[in-house]
């Protein structure tokens, strides 16, 4: 069934959350680990993904061995800044792991899981699922990446996230999967359900503004001042809101090949050190850990 397009939301009648540690707003960081599962001539692929530090400057079915460098960049040196930087702050993010990427450095997924980050379903490719052309496959390859994963890690993802759009059967398909909760969503600050014949799914927005991603567009960040102050500024609009009795949630999307990036992440080191000043204003979760607990406060409201 394809997702029904709603404008209305919550309203101004929204619900009233007090997340565990009595704060309003709930924080989400999210890291991708998808270098290795993009488009290249070296994986078979006719073309070699263009989205990256510089524009590639090849012809599609030339191998460009500089774009899966700055990829390789996020799984040799990137994933290192940010596993030590999340111990020190004592932070548990979440990594949304296409399975193509852990099939090829198990050792490195393990890792992260083992600090005790949540691992979710990031597609097996780092492409859009809008583009599958049936359900079928797209199935299969939600369950491939859901085993991977948790063959390699020791736990099993309960989350959902694909790259851009999903397809207008994707929903169905976590439903029927068992999924907790589905971030392809753009269209919110709090989690909500989304109704299926097949059952509703909790629905945890993600954010393509407060991104590193944006360092990446010609319109976006440049400066790490500009990513960290951004996402300040978030934080104080939800903050102030919050004074008011405003609930919110606020994902901070991190990507090893960018902001792994020595300078860059002097923007991920602001984020952390804003985020321990805000302790106790706001509560940093994993977003396994923010579906259960809103499953189990918030009363479901099919829209």
């Amino acid at each position: 069934m394809p997702i029904q397009r709603d404008l209305r939301g919550y309203g101004r009648v929204r619900p009233d959350i007090i997340w565990p540690n009595g704060a309003r707003v709930a924080v989400s960081l999210v890291v991708n680990f998808e270098e290795g599962a993009e488009l290249a001539v070296e994986q078979g692929d006719a073309e070699t993904e263009r989205y990256g530090e510089v524009a590639s400057t090849l012809p599609p079915s030339v191998r460009d061995l500089a774009q899966e460098q700055v990829f390789d960049y996020g799984m040799r040196a990137g994933l290192w800044r940010f596993l030590d930087a999340f111990a020190d702050a004592n932070i548990r993010s979440t990594f949304m792991m296409c399975g193509r990427a852990v099939e090829r450095v198990p050792d490195l997924a393990r890792a992260a899981i083992d600090a005790g980050h949540e691992p979710a379903v990031h597609g097996w490719r780092w492409l859009s699922h809008a583009l599958y052309g049936a359900p079928e496959t797209e199935r299969r390859d939600i369950e491939r990446t859901r085993e991977v994963i948790a063959r390699v890690t020791g736990v099993t993802p309960v989350g959902f996230m694909s790259r851009g759009s999903q397809s207008a059967w994707t929903r169905d398909l976590l439903i029927e999967l068992g999924f907790d909760y589905d971030s392809n969503a753009l269209d919110d600050d709090l989690p909500y359900w989304s109704p299926s014949p097949r059952g509703s799914m909790l629905i945890l927005p993600y954010g393509f503004d407060t991104n590193d991603m944006k360092f990446f567009h010609p319109n976006g960040f440049v400066q790490p001042e500009d990513f960290s102050g951004y996402v300040s500024a978030a934080l104080t609009t939800l903050l102030e809101e919050a004074e008011r009795g405003r609930s919110s949630m606020l994902s901070i999307g991190f990507h090893l090949r960018i902001c792994g990036r020595p300078a860059r992440f002097r923007a991920v080191k602001a984020i952390l050190a804003e985020l321990a000043r805000l302790d106790g204003r706001v509560w940093v979760a994993t977003r396994a850990d923010i579906a259960k607990y809103f499953r189990d406060v918030a009363e479901e409201r099919p829209h």
